[in-house]
């Protein structure tokens, strides 16, 4: 008897996941996707509290096929995904952690948008359950996108649906390295090197749920950890895209969502040993990476502050993070009849301090809520004529569809 491939392996790593693990498994069985078209994966990380029983009781009870391994502590969620990525049969793999669930008719909607527009990474709506999650991705449905001109650079979560055939061209699998940001690196290299990718909505596919006890593992992790992270991404990026805009769009999401977090209002509460390893940490990073094409496209708040990193101006930086924890206004300093505005944060135009006009002045999209301020028509009218002079020229090598990662 041939057996038929499933559409789907839901891929579940769990340590210590009762009680939301049965929340998470129900979820699981009330999808409407035929059961016969799913397998779920599911490693046991070495749990004491009964998950690996409560995985072997539903394994007896489900529909679909479902295999459970157990396994002793692997010390972080890589590890896990890995086994059951290869163990995974499905035309695509889902990772889906064992504290959260899935939303209704998910893995339906996810693989019918995935097999519609054959793209290789599908994006389903996530919303938060006592936590936060990303918004700024689920404006419209988009059949086919890519990671420079859509918002999904800052959603790297692992619990999106990935065709298996590319995971396994390009041998990819978790960095067991890492303590944190693994995930963020794997989504990246798949954003990369995808044929499309798509974003479902207009429904909600995920449920991302806070944990009462605060195990949840995005919250662990010391800052050094968080320097890895991002070293890890940066490194990523660059070595899959060339120096250009590409490269710089995609360098924003380290330097605003990893590194400068590590520099906000926690930092003045760090001891100055800390504060100096943090500077030191970064140092390589900012030589490497930072420069004015990703500053431009930050606001005058987040370019102050890592500029001032990139400088090592530590006496200065403290300065400006404790305005910023205040919640202070800067006030706004119109000039050329209101068409170039900037915030003068602290040490704006301090000649000791030196630090250069540019690095306060406000783009259109942060300026344009200030009252007196005047959008540059013609400078906005030449960007876009170079626009459109770029679109018409000839794609340059490792510029075409599927990037400089179709090749790799």
């Amino acid at each position: 008897m041939t057996l038929t491939q499933p559409d789907v392996s839901v891929i579940i790593g769990a340590y210590e996941a009762m009680p939301y693990l049965v929340d998470c498994l129900a979820s699981v069985e009330a999808q409407t996707i035929d059961p016969t078209r799913i397998e779920v994966i599911a490693v046991d990380d070495g749990s004491t509290d009964g998950t690996g029983e409560y995985l072997e009781e539903f394994a007896a009870r489900a529909a679909m096929p479902v295999t459970v391994i157990r396994q002793d502590n692997s010390g972080g969620p890589s590890g896990p995904r890995n086994v059951g990525l290869g163990k995974a049969a499905g035309r695509y793999v889902f990772f889906l952690d064992a504290d959260d669930r899935l939303g209704p008719e998910a893995l339906q909607r996810m693989v019918a948008m995935a097999d519609e527009n054959g793209t290789d990474v599908v994006l389903g709506k996530v919303e938060g359950v006592n936590r936060s999650a990303p918004k700024s991705m689920w404006g419209t449905s988009v059949g086919r996108t890519d990671v420079f001109s859509s918002n999904i650079k800052f959603t790297l979560s692992a619990q999106k649906l990935f065709r298996r055939s590319l995971l396994e061209h390009h041998s990819m699998r978790f960095d067991e390295s890492l303590f944190t940001g693994e995930d963020a690196l794997f989504t990246m290299e798949a954003y990369l090197r995808a044929d499309g990718v798509s974003v479902v909505a207009d429904h909600t596919c995920y449920y991302l749920v806070g944990r009462e006890d605060g195990k949840h593992v995005t919250k662990s992790g010391s800052y050094v950890l968080r320097f890895d992270s991002a070293r890890a991404l940066m490194t990523l990026i660059a070595d899959l895209l060339p120096p250009g805009p590409q490269r710089n769009v995609l360098m924003v999401r380290p330097f605003l969502v990893t590194l400068l977090p590590q520099f906000g209002p926690r930092y003045l509460k760090d001891t100055e040993e800390v504060r100096r390893h943090k500077m030191e940490l970064a140092r390589p990073l900012t030589e490497m990476y930072w420069n004015e094409d990703v500053a431009r496209r930050l606001r005058v708040h987040e370019r102050l502050r890592l500029h001032l990193i990139a400088a090592g101006r530590q006496d200065l930086l403290e300065d400006v993070v404790e305005f910023v924890r205040a919640k202070k206004e800067a006030s706004a300093v119109l000039e050329r009849k209101g068409r170039r505005l900037y915030l003068a944060y602290p040490h704006f135009r301090d000649a000791p301090a030196g630090i250069p006009d540019s690095v306060y002045l406000a783009g259109p999209r942060e300026a344009r809520s200030f009252p007196g301020y005047r959008k540059d028509v013609v400078g906005t009218f030449v960007q876009r004529a170079a626009r459109k002079v770029r679109r018409a020229l000839p794609a340059r090598d490792g510029a075409a569809r599927g990037g400089p990662a179709a090749a790799a």
